[in-house]
């Protein structure tokens, strides 16, 4: 079978089963039937179709997902996608986060946090053939160096058109490769957030639970210069005229109705081996979660509630506590489950299969063995590696090391610098020196720092990286109070916290760097021969895995084709296509949870007091039965939040959710706690995802924040 053709014939296995799958939207056509079967009313060709109706409609902001409602470029997503220009535009005198904002006219639209984009993806194209060739002998760091240089010069073919930005990704871990073209509004503005109280109702108490009430929604809108062209913001910019844009359902759905979406997921990981699966589960997330829980403890007891410090963490906070107890639920429900004896299960019939055909025991006989050999290899400083990852979650550190890189990846052609450090990435690196300033606070940054180097000088010797030890004076007489007095001074002494230092250092040559006084500046010369050294080391090691991780999944979607199960790709930030259908479930026995929850269950979680603290105004509305015209009858209320069997992952936050055609009727936002496994195995019976309704967004934004001038902007079906 030709590789290119792999995943048309992959589709095929669809079948009329559970509704797991994150499809691309080239494999829907093969699915037609299928689909319409499930419930889809529209032609299945269209949704593979990127320059058409709806796709065209469906847009990533670089991390979450969103979509176009208006022929003015209004654009919705959740609240939690734009809480980082919410709080960007918070101050302790305005706080947008607690008040809530709405633009009553476009001049009242407030810019988003800098660097904030739209995507809107317009053409996807199969460059396998293209990204391979030539590379069949090469192994280690030489095929890790290839296939970047294949993508590096795609994308600059791909993007000689102005105003796109582009991007080839890998696919069933490098079997396959695609170049994404995506137009890239880089005018972002933000038009409308409900109050805290309303869009992050529950906080992290209600993350990932059921029943949910949480008003999970914003609306920014994209700009570009009068010519129609993306445009870095300007007075004189005007809205963007998408192709299309979705109508906003006030009918929305029922109990089993089919629903489908559109969005962009990060990552899963169900072709992962058993042990990688075991290392994760027992070591990797119990670690990363008490270093989560441990970071956003800090930030608390160094930032007092409500004051500005505080305000620059809160987005910070939200993302490292959702993952925390992500973490908790993938521990526990590891432990209560058999997915370990079900991957040692699968890789034994796995390797059966291959052991009953000479010429697939030629072909993948040494296939896993290299594998975990491979993967065993990347876990020898597992430990060290997460401490420097949570170390580059610190502001100044990674700043510092950023640039200097910088220094000396300009003194390269263009074509041969390090990806994230080409002309193409400069103004994502002007913006995330720009919003640093909304970001960060001396006092946190100097305390989590001071924490996670103890943490790090508590490894043995041979573990550690000298440099590093040399820098922050770590050795066998370790001395907290010395080390606590070495980051005073370099805080103390340091001009990397102001804005206008930060970009002149973007201009300046490595000899300025090796020159400077800045302590942070000398910490980074002292480890950039380190720093290259470990990557040069990362990239053999990944380049090792690009040559044997693409034959374990040749493997496995030869085996799985031939048993009739369906296939699709790890989801890898790229466009894909869920469907399903509205739907409870039972969590635990004895129990069943409803697809629907109604105002009612506002007040009655309410207890005044965050984050079950709903704007009285809102109370006094439910209390009144003030439903107006978005009533249901089933439920005798107005629906807040609802169920359904999609399959999701994280970046699907923002997805529009879709009925049989193609209109909006609510936006996922969140998964059930008994779910979040679902990146690692898909289980229907309790892989829930959780949508905000659109009846219930459009009765907030109608009764509550009287945000008329959007509703009239929308295009609303009855």
């Amino acid at each position: 079978m030709k590789k290119w053709l792999l995943t048309v014939a992959v589709a095929a296995s669809f079948g009329a089963q559970a509704d797991e799958g994150m499809w691309q939207p080239h494999q829907l056509p093969a699915m037609a039937d299928e689909l319409k079967a499930k419930g889809l009313e529209i032609d299945a060709t269209s949704i593979s179709k990127l320059t058409q109706f709806p796709m065209n409609a469906v847009i990533s902001l670089g991390g979450c997902t969103a979509s176009f409602v208006s022929p003015k470029g209004l654009v919705v997503t959740n609240h939690h996608c734009a809480y980082g220009a919410i709080q960007y535009n918070s101050t302790p005198e305005k706080n947008l986060l607690e008040e809530g904002f709405l633009a009553k006219t476009f001049a009242d639209e407030l810019p988003a946090t800098p660097g904030s984009r739209v995507y809107v993806t317009e053409d996807v194209t199969n460059v396998t053939e293209r990204v391979q060739s030539g590379l069949e002998g090469k192994v280690g760091s030489y095929l890790y160096q290839g296939v970047e240089n294949q993508e590096k010069a795609l994308v600059a073919e791909c993007e000689k058109e102005e105003g796109y930005r582009c991007q080839v990704y890998s696919f069933h871990g490098g079997l396959e490769y695609y170049l994404v073209k995506q137009l890239e509004i880089r005018d972002v503005r933000l038009v409308y957030n409900p109050a805290a109280s309303v869009g992050k109702y529950g906080g992290d108490v209600d993350n990932w639970m059921w029943p949910r009430h949480t008003g999970d929604f914003s609306f920014y809108r994209a700009y570009v210069s009068k010519a129609g062209k993306p445009a870095d913001f300007s007075s004189d910019n005007v809205p963007y005229e998408p192709k299309s844009f979705l109508k906003v359902s006030a009918k929305g759905v029922s109990d089993g109705d089919f629903v489908m979406v559109a969005g962009y997921p990060g990552r899963t990981n169900r072709y992962r081996t058993a042990n990688e699966v075991q290392n994760q589960f027992e070591w990797a997330y119990p670690e990363g979660k008490l270093l989560r829980e441990r970071f956003i403890e800090i930030i608390k007891d160094t930032a007092p509630e409500g004051s500005d410090e505080r305000i620059k963490y809160e987005s910070q906070i939200a993302g490292l506590a959702n993952y925390a107890k992500n973490f908790t639920s993938m521990i526990e429900f590891y432990g209560k489950s058999t997915m370990l004896n079900d991957r040692k299960a699968r890789e034994a019939e796995l390797a059966a299969w291959i052991a009953k055909d000479s010429k697939r025991e030629a072909k993948y006989g040494k296939t896993l063995a290299q594998l975990d050999a491979l993967i065993a290899k990347g876990k020898a400083h597992q430990e060290r590696d997460m401490l420097l990852s949570y170390i580059g979650n610190t502001t100044l550190l990674p700043t510092a090391r950023d640039l200097y890189r910088l220094a000396n990846e300009k003194q390269l052609p263009d074509i041969q610098r390090e990806p994230g450090f080409q002309e193409r990435d400069m103004p994502r690196l002007i913006a995330s020196m720009e919003r640093i300033d909304r970001r960060y606070a001396p006092s946190v940054d100097k305390a989590v720092l001071f924490d996670m180097l103890k943490r790090y000088a508590a490894l043995p010797e041979d573990k550690r990286l000298p440099a590093l030890d040399k820098a922050f004076g770590i050795d066998k007489k370790f001395s907290e109070a010395k080390l606590s007095k070495t980051l005073d001074k370099m805080y103390a002494k340091t001009e990397l916290g102001k804005k206008d230092v930060r970009l002149a250092w973007m201009d300046k040559s490595v000899a300025d760097f090796k020159a400077s006084k800045d302590p942070f500046i000398q910490f980074a010369v002292a480890m950039y021969d380190t720093d290259m050294a470990e990557e040069k080391q990362q990239k053999e090691l990944d380049g090792e895995l690009m040559k044997v991780r693409p034959q374990y999944m040749d493997a496995i979607i030869a085996y799985n084709l031939e048993q009739g199960k369906p296939v699709y790709a790890d989801a890898n930030s790229s466009l894909r296509v869920t469907v399903g259908h509205v739907k409870g479930y039972s969590p635990k026995d004895g129990l069943q949870a409803l697809p629907f929850t109604r105002l009612e269950g506002i007040v009655q979680k309410d207890i005044g007091v965050e984050p079950f603290d709903a704007p009285k105004k809102e109370l006094a509305l439910i209390k009144q039965k003030q439903y107006g015209d978005f009533y249901v009858k089933a439920i005798d209320s107005v629906p807040v939040n609802f169920l359904s069997t999609l399959d999701t992952t994280g970046g699907n936050s923002g997805s529009p959710t879709l009925n049989g055609r193609a209109e909006l009727v609510g936006l996922l936002f969140d998964g059930v706690y008994e779910s979040i496994i679902g990146d690692w195995a898909y289980d229907d019976n309790i892989n829930r995802s959780i949508q905000v309704d659109s009846r219930y967004m459009l009765w907030v934004m109608k009764y509550l924040d009287h945000a008329d001038n959007l509703l009239a902007e929308m295009e609303i079906v009855k």
